[in-house]
Formats: C-alpha cells, structure tokens, sequence
C-alpha cells in the first residue's frame, strides 16, 4: 500500500468510510457542468492521476494519463463520466480490485492537456509531469526522452520553494479543483469514541496543504511523517464549512458515499 493508504487506514482506523454504499447520486451531469468537472479532474489528477511517457523499442515515444482508483460502482461511474467529456477508456483490472481511466491516444491526449492551460496542475509532482510530457510531444524524439527522463522531477525543490514564499490560489478554478482533490486525498472519519474528522495531506507540498487549511480558515498545525504534510480538523464549524463546499461543489466518486454516511452522523 502507499503511504497515503495506509495513513488514511490508521487515520480512521476506528472506522473509515471509503465506501460500497450504494447511493442515486449518479451524477446526473450535462453540459452545464462541464467546467466543473475539467476544473475537478485537475484535482483529481494532482492527487491520484499520473502522466507516464514511455518507449517503444527504442524506436517511438508513448503517452498515457491514467487515473488508478478502488474498483467501487461510485468511482467506475465518475471515470466513465470524465471518460465521456475528456474522451479515454474505463476498465477494471484483471483482480477486480480497481478501476482505471486512461487515455493513451495521442491526439486526445494533446486535447486533453489544454484543459492544464486553463487550469494548471497546483501539486509540484504533476507539475513536473505535465512539463516532461509537453517538451516529449514538442520533440517527439527517443534520444531526446532517454537523456531527459531522470531529469523530470528536477526543478521540482525550486517549485515548492518559490510557492512557499508565494502561493496565490487560483479563485478561477479553485474550488472544484479542491473537491477533485479531496475525492483523491481527503479522509472523512468517524471513530467508536464519537469524535469526528476530516484530513487531507500530500506528499512535499505543504504550500499547497497550508493554502487548504487557510481557506477553510482551519487553526490546527499540519503535520508531518517523512515527506507527507497532513492537516486533521476536528473544530465542528470548519467540518460544516468542507461539509458545506463539497454540496457546492460535488464530489463524484467514492469520497461522496463517505461523505453521506458521514454527515448522517457528524449532524
């Protein structure tokens, strides 16, 4: 398991809501919602997407974004929506145990980067990706990938240092992108004891995990555990305001089903 699995594991340890509860929140999306969902996506990616570049033989380049989830019905049906708005494929893996949305087609690909234009990635790690894949497909050339390919992740300390010192949220895009993030790395927890809370963290970044706590007007210190920075919220009226942002601005998979449950009881 990742570290973030298993922190969340241990996190809501008690009992953690990932969740087969079967709910009618079938996203019954139209077009009206589409920038929502690009914006979401984004969030989604910069916690649980990857954009991998590959050859073949040596001979030509190849490209894939992939979003790798719980096989859960919640989660096939965000993937397969996101499928029918960025194009791509949905399939469940050979042990059942999960579910991917990828794209592998470079023409779809091409068109599904623009949406990073209008909405750039905010974590260092997919930063860094997006940059390796966009000076791939300029070049287009194996040699070129070869040398470059262990230097993806390069500037990626400079990256966190400059949004350190300074980070302005995108208020543009901001919101559905956080609950696409949170459908990735948010935790709601409920626990035996009757205590409830809602954590989020990300490998590196603290600007990023230092701006969600600021917007949520959160006071809790964020923690650290190697290169994870966490933030866990117990205070009840900041729960209500995430509780009150993810009905603003849904969330489409699995972490909706938690959230549910979570609010039958948290209210």
């Amino acid at each position: 398991k990742s570290f973030k699995d298993l922190f969340c594991i241990e996190l809501c340890s008690s009992i953690y809501f990932n969740s087969n509860h079967n709910n009618n929140h079938n996203h019954n999306y139209n077009n009206n919602n589409h920038n929502h969902i690009e914006k979401f996506w984004v969030g989604l990616m910069d916690g649980d997407g990857s954009i991998q570049v590959n050859h073949w033989r040596k001979k030509n380049l190849q490209y894939r974004l992939i979003i790798k989830l719980s096989n859960l019905e919640s989660n096939v049906k965000m993937l397969t929506l996101i499928s029918k708005q960025l194009k791509g494929k949905v399939r469940i893996t050979k042990d059942g145990k999960f579910v991917i949305w990828f794209i592998d087609n470079k023409n779809h690909i091409i068109e599904a980067i623009k949406i990073f234009d209008r909405y750039p990635p905010l974590t260092s790690r997919l930063t860094c990706c997006l940059s390796f894949l966009k000076s791939c497909l300029n070049n287009n050339d194996v040699l070129t990938y070869l040398a470059q390919r262990d230097l993806k992740y390069s500037n990626q300390n400079n990256l966190i240092q400059e949004k350190i010192f300074k980070f302005e949220l995108p208020l543009d895009y901001f919101n559905s992108w956080l609950s696409g993030f949170i459908e990735a790395e948010g935790c709601f927890s409920i626990r035996k004891i009757g205590t409830y809370s809602f954590s989020i963290g990300q490998n590196d970044d603290i600007y990023l995990i230092n701006a969600i706590k600021n917007f949520f007007g959160a006071t809790n210190i964020i923690r650290k555990k190697n290169r994870f920075y966490y933030l866990e919220i117990y205070k009840k009226d900041i729960l209500f305001k995430i509780l009150d942002h993810c009905e603003n601005y849904p969330l489409l998979g699995a972490k909706y089903d938690s959230l549910l449950i979570f609010k039958k009881f948290f209210e």
